[in-house]
């Protein structure tokens, strides 16, 4: 992992809310030094607009792009991951397909929005939300990455899931 822009690619179930933040946040938090993608296993048809209030709350740019498929990152002759991410247990709960450039995973839990019944549930736990993903990419972003062996890195990120726990 030298120079280049680390490839990160945030999963959760629809990629609507909180993989679609993940990529955002990333995106602004890395500044050239990440290039970040979301997708779902099963995707929406478009970004929750609550996600996207928040997210220009924030002063983030929404993705400009409607919910992806993982399909699009795990195909033989798709770009090579560094990193990847699942959000959701449902995600995580998938059998991983064959990732090119065999990527460092790690699983970091976030609640799923569509779990709660009100609308001010479902603010407040994406509000949360971006601000554990914040938390943990701050901190992913200030990893030796170039000092650490591909174990150490792995534990490092792995131990970022309970970041705000």
């Amino acid at each position: 992992m030298g120079a280049q822009a680390l490839r990160v690619l945030f999963l959760s179930q629809r990629n609507s809310a909180r993989s679609m933040m993940a990529e955002s946040i990333a995106n602004a938090i890395g500044r050239g030094r990440i290039e970040a993608h979301s997708a779902g296993v099963h995707p929406a048809r478009n970004i929750d607009p609550l996600a996207v209030e928040l997210l220009e709350h924030a002063g983030l740019p929404a993705p400009d792009h409607a919910p992806r498929h993982v399909r699009e990152f795990s195909a033989f002759d798709a770009p090579p991951l560094d990193f990847i991410f699942t959000l959701s247990d449902t995600a995580a709960g998938e059998a991983p397909p064959t990732w090119p450039g065999h990527p460092i995973t790690a699983h970091w839990q976030c609640k799923d929005p569509e779990s709660f019944g009100t609308e001010n549930e479902k603010r407040l736990s994406l509000l949360r939300t971006r601000a554990e993903l914040e938390r943990r990419l701050r901190v992913f972003i200030n990893l030796p990455m170039g000092s650490l062996d591909r174990l150490s890195l792995q534990a490092q990120v792995a131990a970022l899931s309970g970041a705000s726990s």
